[in-house]
């Protein structure tokens, strides 16, 4: 049976190696971004060129409309939906709660949190059983900053990722008997473009020490066990918050 999945954030870093692993899997996919088109597409042409098929949508995820239109598109050119990713997420730079300003704080967490909570909400709706859907999987990416804080650095990026700590197994409870399953993956220090925006490109050899394994992690490693989660193999697995860290 055919079904689709929507990878949010998927046209680098995590969501693209979920994105591309997923399509592997035999998902169609949809591949979300903000504003890199050409890497989006770059994502599309790669899952199309394996023999999968993607279709790359732009979408804020701090803005319902763009949100609600990306689920429709998947409505009308993707098979029926049976997974989300709630990957995307926004990063700034480093510095105290004392110099966070609202503009700063309003962007982390309508991107963080906001977008993630209305993904989950259109999925639902699509997904229940009592609603008429096929059931299906939620994998939220959070991060360990949910509880180690990040101070001095991200205090309000690891507010967000608690939120969504929180959503994960809320939300969990709420449709465990509705047929869609819940979970998140916590991802340690992880080479990514994330820490650029940041800021500080080199910051997982800066903090590497600190994990217990001695070395940060590859995206394709938290991919994997994104996709186990939303695999048969995690068939009874639901509000669980994943840890991928090295140990940290």
């Amino acid at each position: 049976m055919e079904r689709s999945i929507i990878v949010t954030g998927a046209s680098r870093g995590i969501g693209r190696s979920i994105a591309l692993k997923a399509a592997e899997k035999g998902y169609q996919v949809c591949v979300n971004y903000k504003g890199a088109a050409d890497k989006a597409e770059a994502v599309v042409r790669e899952i199309e060129a394996a023999g999968g098929t993607a279709i790359a949508v732009q979408a804020d995820m701090a803005i319902e409309a763009d949100i609600l239109r990306m689920f429709e598109t998947v409505d009308t050119k993707l098979a029926p939906l049976a997974a989300l990713v709630n990957n995307a997420g926004i990063v700034d730079k480093a510095a105290p709660v004392a110099d966070m300003s609202l503009a700063r704080l309003n962007r982390m967490f309508s991107t963080n949190i906001t977008g993630p909570f209305l993904c989950a909400r259109e999925a639902v709706k699509r997904l229940s059983t009592a609603r008429g859907g096929p059931g299906g999987g939620i994998v939220n990416i959070s991060s360990v900053a949910a509880r180690l804080g990040s101070p001095n650095e991200y205090v309000d990026y690891a507010a967000s990722k608690a939120a969504i700590d929180a959503m994960t197994i809320g939300l969990s409870k709420e449709v465990a008997n509705v047929g869609i399953r819940v979970n998140a993956v916590r991802p340690g220090v992880i080479y990514t473009e994330i820490h650029a925006s940041g800021g500080e490109p080199d910051r997982v050899e800066r903090v590497k020490s600190m994990v217990p394994m001695q070395r940060g992690g590859e995206v394709e490693e938290i991919a994997d066990a994104a996709l186990w989660l939303l695999s048969e193999e995690a068939s009874y697995v639901t509000g669980a918050l994943l840890d991928v860290s090295g140990g940290r």
